[in-house]
């Protein structure tokens, strides 16, 4: 490439040295236009630039004079058309060319002899400023029509598109990064990048490319390329049926812009195709009298064109003109001859002025980037303008100020897709054929409540029955289009079964397959519909370890001591207050403390009392009966309770007993189970495969396993159906679960998974897991004693009322019984003690008959002995 390079800039050199030779009698107001005038952008684009040098000429009445230079799409052709230009017909400016390709080139020549480029391309990149001054960019930046698209794509839901593009750096510079962007933005993926062979290309290369794609899942196209070569791939794929039903095309401004110059063979191979197109105003008053010359000049000229009207690229290059025109403008109001090089540059980035459609202005040596696209459908003979789009309002119905602006597309007009269907193309298909019936591949399961096949003969087939099979039933209700599928029946094991959907002989699993690490290289799966969990089932056995205390249980160990307290305490009060109305109460201290222990516990066998001879003794014997009633009756019962009801165990609690025990383990046949507990759990040795419920049965009574590892889902099925000998005790283990399998980047995934989401949220999928596996009805028995057991709190009144009567009767005959004589005269005598002692005191400080005399001491020893002999006198008659 750097002896090419090196060779063209010496060939260009040497032009420059004989030219230089036939500089004499040129014009000094001329500009240079290098297109290619055979294409219908080209064409217009001359017309504009003509109609432009007249417009200006006779508005300022200068004499501006263009040279247009045919290219033919050729980039060293351009560059030797720019050399032609600068040194022979000493243009101050050149406008054009359209493609990168030919704009480096001649911006290389105008950096080197400082003669401004216009170029009409729209992907320059911001460091070709750099190394070329003297390129400008003349036309808007058309990058964010790739958010447009990528706006349209998310409206429909779409999750895989294929991109195709010219390859050549025109279109490929102009994509990559901007869509790659947009679409990593709502997390759509790009299935393909296709480059594609330019126009003048055989037609073989584009039929094989696009014969591969049909064989493909994706069914959204973004195409990006020029006119000419996209009428040719449209041409193709309607011959290889690429624009049927359930195909999507858009294309992006290079094509819609020029959508009007199609004619009416050419258009009949896009219908239903969507586009966007850089929009402008075409409202005003001075492009209407535009439009109606252009017309009718454009049509004098190129009288086998169908169509006229004027584009955008008209429209850009009649302004690119002004722009030369109105910067060589002196001081005079002429054309000033010394306008050149970087003056002239200096004042072309300097433009401010109204253009035919908008404001001319350059920033960092380009037009500002469109903000706004039209969404276009190609129906008919022309195009349906359905809305537009732009980056801060999203999608509008008008461009007036205040208009409605919506999120979505659905909210514009209505899309007709190719074919016109009805509905809204889901965008994939699978890779076997676009017309093929689903092939679902379903495993012979061991658990039959998950998958029964039915052997059947042709024509009716197998019948396929079970969990798995009635929640993918109820998921595709769900889908937002139709899904044709049928199911085949698979005998091997569950991880050649995914392989087959790698390998292409199934497009879909659906069955108890679960979702594993390893298996993720094959396909991929949608939202588990089962519990992802692995638990531990084991036998249960009659718990008999504390029979022989069984009768303590009724009442916990806090009960048995209160109650004993209480019949003590009764008893005491019973026979502290009989004492003296029974001999038999009286007698030897072991005899007193047998009776008394007697009396105390006596109530809660024989409720009928004896015979007591105090008031005192009769109240709390009643009260205690009552309490003594409805303690034993609660004993009674819950014992009787204790002794009917079975409370059952798990024989193996704990992981890791099994493993120091080396007890041997079951686990399902053809699962992963066996990886897990030899990876992850640490297992060595003793596992056992069984392959039905019946087998695990068998197994655990024969004492061929001690404990079993199942999907949570499948323990429940295993306990529903032995749901009085084996309990599910321990922990569990996150695992994957069951789901679906489908090809690796399937569109189904996540529209499988957002419907299995949905059977869950609603309630459906646990209605059905109830339905076709059964519920559990055991359910683990890990009772705390005391719940059964009877506490304080359940007497706490009746032990308060007890109590208090028996407390309050002891206290009333230990009061008048036993310690009120004693008490008073132990009180007189104190008194007595008390009074001489006060006398003495007084004798002893008084003399004399004052002092015997003293009224204060008189009456306190006269009034002493009255109450005394009073009270003994009434403690006697008592």
């Amino acid at each position: 490439m750097g002896t090419l390079r090196f060779l063209f800039f010496a060939f260009v050199s040497l032009v420059f040295l004989f030219s230089s030779k036939a500089k004499g009698g040129v014009k000094e107001d001329v500009i240079g236009a290098i297109i290619d005038t055979s294409s219908r952008v080209g064409k217009e684009e001359s017309l504009a630039m003509e109609m432009a040098v007249e417009d200006f000429n006779n508005h300022f009445n200068q004499t501006l004079h263009l040279i247009v230079k045919d290219c033919q799409s050729q980039p060293l052709q351009a560059a030797l058309m720019a050399v032609d230009l600068i040194e022979t017909e000493r243009v101050k400016a050149i406008l054009g060319p359209n493609s990168w390709e030919e704009a480096k080139l001649v911006a290389e020549i105008g950096s080197r002899t400082q003669t401004p480029v216009l170029s009409f391309d729209e992907t320059t990149p911001t460091w070709a400023i750099d190394k070329w001054p003297f390129l400008i960019q003349a036309s808007s930046d058309q990058s964010i029509q790739m958010k447009a698209i990528a706006a349209i794509v998310q409206s429909w839901k779409w999750r895989q598109v294929t991109l195709l593009y010219e390859d050549i750096d025109s279109y490929a510079n102009g994509v990559f990064p901007y869509l790659s962007d947009a679409f990593y933005a709502i997390d759509v993926m790009i299935a393909e990048l296709v480059a594609l062979p330019p126009a003048n290309s055989p037609s073989s290369l584009l039929f094989d490319a696009l014969l591969r794609l049909r064989e493909g899942q994706c069914r959204v196209f973004i195409l990006h390329s020029s006119l000419e070569l996209a009428l040719k791939i449209f041409e193709t794929a309607k011959n290889v049926e690429m624009m049927e039903k359930d195909f999507v095309w858009i294309v992006t401004h290079s094509v819609s812009s020029m959508v009007h110059s199609i004619d009416h063979v050419n258009i009949s191979y896009i219908q239903g195709g969507l586009g966007v197109k850089s929009y402008f105003s075409n409202s005003g008053d001075y492009y209407k009298l535009f439009y109606k010359r252009f017309s009718k000049r454009f049509l004098a000229r190129h009288p086998h064109e169908e169509n006229y009207e004027p584009g955008i690229f008209a429209v850009q290059a009649y302004d690119a003109v002004w722009t030369v025109g109105l910067a060589s403008m002196g001081g005079s109001g002429s054309i000033s001859t010394d306008m050149r090089g970087q003056h002239l540059l200096e004042k072309i980035l300097e433009s401010d002025f109204n253009g035919l459609t908008s404001q001319i202005q350059f920033i960092d040596h380009k037009l500002p980037a469109t903000k706004i696209f039209g969404v276009i459908n190609i129906v008919g003979r022309s195009y349906r303008e359905l809305g537009f789009w732009s980056e801060n309002m999203g999608f509008m119905e008008t461009v007036e100020i205040g208009a409605k602006n919506f999120s979505s597309m659905e909210n514009l007009e209505p899309v007709i897709w190719p074919k016109g269907p009805k509905t809204t193309p889901k965008g994939w298909t699978f890779p076997s054929s676009s017309n093929a019936t689903l092939r679902i591949g379903v495993p012979t399961s061991t658990f039959k409540q998950y998958v029964t096949v039915e052997k059947d003969s042709p024509p009716q087939g197998n019948n396929y029955m079970g969990f798995a099979i009635e929640v993918f039933k109820a998921a595709i209700e769900y889908l937002p289009y139709p899904l044709p599928y049928e199911f085949v029946n698979f005998t091997g094991v569950y991880d050649d079964l995914v392989q087959k959907v790698y390998l292409k002989e199934f497009d879909a699993t659906v069955g108890d397959v679960a979702i594993i690490s390893k298996r993720y290289k094959w396909a991929e799966f949608s939202h588990p519909y089962t519990e992802p969990e692995l638990v531990l089932v084991s036998p249960v056995q009659l718990q008999t370890s504390d029979k022989a205390w069984l009768f303590m249980r009724p009442f916990t160990i806090t009960m048995w001591l209160l109650t004993g307290i209480i019949n003590v305490f009764n008893g005491f009060v019973v026979w502290l207050i009989e004492r003296n109305h029974c001999p038999e109460l009286k007698g030897p201290l072991l005899n007193q403390i047998g009776t008394l222990l007697w009396l105390a516990f006596n109530t809660l066998f024989s409720l009928h009392g004896e015979k007591l001879h105090s008031n005192l003794s009769r109240m709390a014997m009643v009260v205690w009966l009552f309490v003594a009633l409805v303690i034993t009756r609660s004993y009674t019962a819950t014992l009787t309770s204790m002794l009917t009801q079975q409370t059952f165990e798990a024989t193996v609690k704990d992981v890791e007993v099994l493993k120091a025990t080396k007890a041997p383990v079951g686990f399902g046949k053809g699962s992963y189970v066996k990886e897990y507990l030899t990876d992850v759990l640490g297992f060595d040795s003793n596992l056992m495969q069984c392959k039905t419920p019946e087998e695990y049965d068998q197994a655990f009574r024969n004492q061929s396993i001690k404990a079993a590892f199942m999907e949570a889902t499948s323990a429940k099925v295993f306990l529903a159906k032995y749901c009085k000998g084996y309990t599910q005790p321990g922990p569990s283990f996150k695992v994957g679960g069951f789901g679906y399998a489908f090809p690796r980047g399937s569109q189904l995934v996540p529209d499988m998974t957002a419907a299995i989401l949905k059977l869950s949220e609603q309630g459906i999928l646990r209605k059905l897991e109830n339905g076709m596996i059964a519920s559990e009805t055991c359910v683990d028995e890990d009772l705390i004693k005391d719940h059964l057991s009877l506490s304080p709190n359940s007497f706490g009144v009746l032990f308060t009322i007890s109590v208090g009567c028996s407390t309050m009767a002891l206290f009333i005959y230990v009061i008048h019984k036993l310690n009120l004589k004693e008490l008073m005269v132990e009180c007189l005598t104190i008194w007595v003690f008390k009074s001489a002692v006060i006398k003495h005191r007084w004798h002893q400080r008084r003399q004399l008959p004052r002092k015997v005399s003293d009224p204060e001491m008189g009456p306190n020893v006269e009034i002493c002995p009255s109450p005394s002999t009073f009270a003994i006198q009434g403690l006697e008659r008592h």
